[in-house]
């Protein structure tokens, strides 16, 4: 069982930046890909950022490609979103979660452990 805790969100300007922290617990987590996705109101949950169980290879969403950048320490059990250049567009809920094996994942159903989430908003 792994359970997970974001951090980071807030309130911030467009062209501003935030950076998300997830805390998880459990073995799981250093054995496992992870990512990011977002929610944002009235729209479906959707992929942000993954990474590899070592954090050696990542994939991005076109949407957020060149202004976000996904990291993992896992000997601090801890998953990191770096967002810069922030967009008004970006206001969401964040969810970070573990997925099923090691390799780096976009899909949701690939995914068996979700955090309760964090939200940002930026101001335009």
């Amino acid at each position: 069982q792994v359970q997970l805790v974001e951090s980071g969100g807030g309130l911030a300007q467009a062209g501003g930046s935030l950076r998300l922290s997830c805390v998880a617990s459990g073995r799981t987590f250093s054995e496992s890909a992870t990512g990011w996705f977002r929610q944002a109101p009235g729209k479906e949950r959707e992929f942000v950022a993954t990474i590899n169980w070592v954090g050696t290879q990542t994939y991005y969403a076109d949407s957020v490609r060149g202004r976000f950048t996904i990291s993992r320490d896992n000997n601090k059990n801890t998953l990191s979103l770096q967002m810069n250049n922030l967009k008004p567009e970006d206001t969401a809920v964040y969810y970070c979660a573990v997925a099923r094996g090691t390799i780096q994942q976009k899909q949701p159903a690939m995914y068996n452990y979700w955090g309760q989430g964090t939200h940002v908003t930026v101001a335009s």
